[in-house]
């Protein structure tokens, strides 16, 4: 009798705690991904004529066997083509040599 009297409650607390209370879990979505950065135009340009004058002449040193030397050319240290009407001259030299330098490369190396 005294195994009965404990047993019971024991069992329907076993049963309480083993089944408890399920709620759904609820996540918040995760954020909208950041809208697309546009180029300014300065940039753009500067990157467009950098590559094309950094290529041509990786390309001639590479023909006329001159060495990979990209940051003697003239035209790495001029920066030509800049336009004072899209923007201040620093960025644009700075987008200029980085594209400069990555067209010499490919020009000299005869990739695409």
């Amino acid at each position: 009798m005294k195994l009965s009297r404990f047993a019971l409650p024991l069992v329907a607390a076993g049963v309480i705690f083993t089944a408890g209370c399920s709620h759904p879990n609820y996540y918040a979505p995760p954020p909208p991904p950041p809208p697309p950065q546009s180029v300014p135009p300065l940039i753009q340009q500067a990157n467009r004529d950098g590559f094309r004058a950094g290529h041509d002449d990786g390309a001639r040193d590479a023909y006329n066997r001159f060495g990979y030397h990209p940051r003697h050319d003239r035209k790495y240290h001029d920066c030509p083509g800049y336009n004072p009407a899209l923007g201040p001259f620093g960025p644009y030299r700075d987008a200029f040599r980085n594209a400069y330098l990555r067209g010499y490369y490919q020009g000299f190396y005869n990739q695409r």
